[in-house]
């Protein structure tokens, strides 16, 4: 079996080569033979695959690992694709986040101005890869770690239909952290979670037949143990009846996450660009250390990960342990990858056509939600319906997705204008105009 990643050069890669290594060979859907690495820089990919080296020295048969010399190269042959790159780099994130900060939006890589800006860059790209999948590898399975990961499946989906599925670590991270604060083993959980990527909510939690999620939503002291309790607080919670994803925070505290982005000696894509920067620099540097340098800035990346957010909530606390631990986008890929090539169940939280599982929103929308997977692909689950309040703002959301997918296609100025302007975050038709000259789209 071979494993594609685009995006071979990124910080990430290693936690999935690192996450492959533990499902030995005779485990079904267990290791690929190869990982190929694709990058359109060369020297990241050249250090990324010194650290995956010394991760698998001593490993019986660890996969051995290849840089591609191009896209067509790194896809023949291919079973399954994980697309995780960055366009742009970091320099681009940085735009996203500074050129909407300075018209008093907010500036954020996934959520309002930002997450339009890095859309209207990144779907362009997204569907020359997905063109080049069904040109050359049309039987391989993509799995989506490129953001927006909503709107980029959906994009691609376009293209290659079931067979692109999207993830994100964040409904997985929200329901094992609730369980544990619920005092239940996240193993042996069931759930209803339903919404957009990086707008959904867990509406059930049960075990052995007993919903969790009412006692827990009663209960400060357990709110307060995990890490969305603390973020949004207990009478949200219970007036909401449901536990948003962490990425909500800057929805139902907008006024509070702006002002604290905006005081921010640095945005978040200015600290990744200084940090990863400083790593790729001394790994080449000094390649025999390139392991040692991956883990070190791993794991400050993982600890001021959300640090905005708790900031708006004056919660200046570093992360638990605990709330570490949400799986992370290597095992629910890797989880993914094992249930298709095993035709294993397996009941995972996805990013995959709606079907029908949100009447409100069109069948071919991207939905996050719980699937089932099996060697067919994902398929959503019966599933609770969201309230109003919840389908309202994702009816207004998959607009601006719609729109931002239409204007990266056809370079419409009135499309991106559109896609701004019906953006909850964005309250200014004005600077939605003025931020599209700053960015460059005429």
């Amino acid at each position: 079996m071979r494993l594609v990643i685009i995006g071979g050069g990124g910080f990430r890669v290693p936690l999935v080569y690192r996450a492959l290594l533990t499902g030995g060979p005779d485990r079904p859907g267990g290791r690929p033979d190869e990982v190929v690495l694709h990058d359109t820089d060369p020297a990241r990919a050249g250090v990324i695959a010194a650290v995956l080296a010394e991760l698998a020295a001593g490993v019986p048969g660890a996969p051995r690992v290849r840089v591609a010399e191009g896209l067509d190269d790194a896809l023949r042959g291919a079973d399954f694709v994980f697309c995780a790159m960055r366009v742009g780099g970091t320099a681009g994130r940085i735009a996203d986040e500074r050129g909407p900060l300075a018209e008093g939006l907010l500036g954020q890589e996934t959520v309002g101005a930002g997450g339009v800006l890095y859309g209207l860059r990144t779907v362009p790209e997204a569907l020359r890869i997905a063109e080049r999948v069904a040109a050359v590898a049309p039987d391989a399975w993509v799995i989506n770690f490129t953001n927006p990961a909503g709107m980029v499946t959906e994009a691609m989906s376009g293209v290659l239909g079931h067979r692109v599925i999207g993830i994100c670590d964040s409904p997985v991270g929200l329901v094992r952290r609730a369980a544990r604060a619920a005092g239940a083993d996240p193993d042996e959980v069931a759930f209803a979670y339903v919404g957009l990527n990086h707008l959904g909510w867990l509406l059930s939690l049960t075990h052995r037949g007993n919903d969790l999620l009412p006692g827990l939503l009663a209960d400060d002291a357990a709110l307060a143990s995990f890490e969305e309790g603390r973020l949004f607080g207990g009478s949200l919670l219970r007036a909401l009846g449901s536990l948003p994803n962490e990425y909500l925070h800057y929805y139902y505290f907008a006024r509070e996450t702006r002002a604290a982005a905006g005081s921010a000696e640095r945005t978040r894509g200015e600290f990744l660009d200084r940090q990863q920067g400083a790593f790729f620099a001394a790994a080449a540097h000094e390649p025999g250390r390139a392991l040692e340098l991956w883990e070190r800035a791993r794991r400050e990346r993982e600890e001021t990960y959300g640090a905005e957010a708790r900031a708006a909530g004056g919660d200046t606390r570093p992360r638990d342990a605990a709330d570490l631990e949400g799986g992370g986008y290597e095992h629910v890929a890797l989880a993914l990858m094992r249930a298709i090539a095993g035709d294993r169940r397996t009941r995972l939280v996805l990013n995959v056509r709606n079907g029908g599982t949100v009447p409100a929103l069109p069948v071919q929308s991207i939905v996050e939600t719980v699937c089932e997977v099996d060697g067919q692909g994902a398929h959503p689950v019966p599933c609770v319906m969201p309230g109003l309040g919840e389908t309202g703002l994702m009816l207004q959301v998959k607009a601006v997705e719609r729109a931002t997918i239409d204007a990266a296609v056809t370079r419409s100025r009135d499309a991106a204008l559109r896609a701004l302007a019906l953006h909850p975050l964005v309250d200014s038709v004005t600077a939605a105009d003025r931020l599209l000259t700053r960015a460059g789209f005429r």
